[in-house]
């Protein structure tokens, strides 16, 4: 596996997704295999899968797959999926379920072994719970790797980003690098908060993605990522 990623947010609803399926079909495009995992998802419908089962599976989980252009199944990619759209550990414990985190390592390790990159997308923010004693924090723990942290542009995303930036040095994971995704188009002062962020972080963003942006726009912006976290080289990113 030439490089594995866990990514994180400053909070629920601040674009991690869309950072994920971002540097996923850059990837794609550049001929790598790339590889989503969205470990624990709340907020789900069943589908059916034709073979008379009906599977839970969940918005943000399916974006991600087709984002690596599919060849994972549902359930290797997203392990825990529950109905409700609510805290994971409320939803698990609703429906009986303990989250267990060697198992995710397990699963993590096995989609490692088919593909060039890991991209794993957390729930919520770095303390979100999982369970009564595990957090995103914990299992991003278990999986050991590289932490990027997205922090959705909008009021207050100065204190969390530096909360949660704090948080992560403070585990021992290595902090990859902060993304933006822009999330409030109306949001005051936009470049201040951005040179306050530049600042905190003491470097450019891996990723910097507009309220709506192209197909075009997120592939530039997930190839440079790539190649600035070295999964892509130069050479490899130009080739037709």
């Amino acid at each position: 596996m030439k490089g594995g990623l866990f990514i994180t947010g400053t909070d629920t609803g601040v674009g991690k997704t869309k950072i994920a399926t971002a540097l996923l079909a850059a990837g794609v495009q550049a001929g790598l295999v790339m590889a989503p995992m969205k470990p624990v998802a709340s907020g789900a419908e069943f589908f059916d899968r034709g073979d008379g089962y009906r599977e839970l599976r969940n918005d943000d989980a399916l974006e991600l797959l087709a984002a690596a252009g599919g060849g994972f199944g549902y359930a290797a990619i997203n392990p825990y999926c529950f109905e409700p759209a609510i805290s994971p550990h409320i939803a698990a414990m609703e429906a009986g379920v303990t989250v267990d985190p060697a198992q995710l390592q397990v699963a993590a390790r096995d989609l490692a072994t088919k593909c060039d990159c890991l991209v794993v997308e957390g729930a919520g923010g770095w303390f979100a719970p999982l369970g009564p004693e595990l957090t995103i924090a914990d299992l991003a723990g278990t999986l050991n790797l590289p932490v990027l942290l997205v922090v959705g542009l909008r009021l207050g995303c100065l204190n969390h980003a530096m909360l949660s930036r704090q948080a992560i040095e403070r585990s021992g994971l290595k902090l990859a690098g902060w993304a933006v995704s822009e999330i409030d188009p109306t949001m005051p002062r936009r470049a201040e908060n951005l040179a306050t962020l530049r600042r905190t972080f003491g470097s450019e963003p891996l990723l910097h993605l507009g309220f709506d942006p192209t197909r075009s726009a997120e592939l530039e912006a997930g190839t440079a990522a790539l190649k600035r976290l070295g999964w892509l080289s130069e050479s490899r990113a130009n080739s037709p």
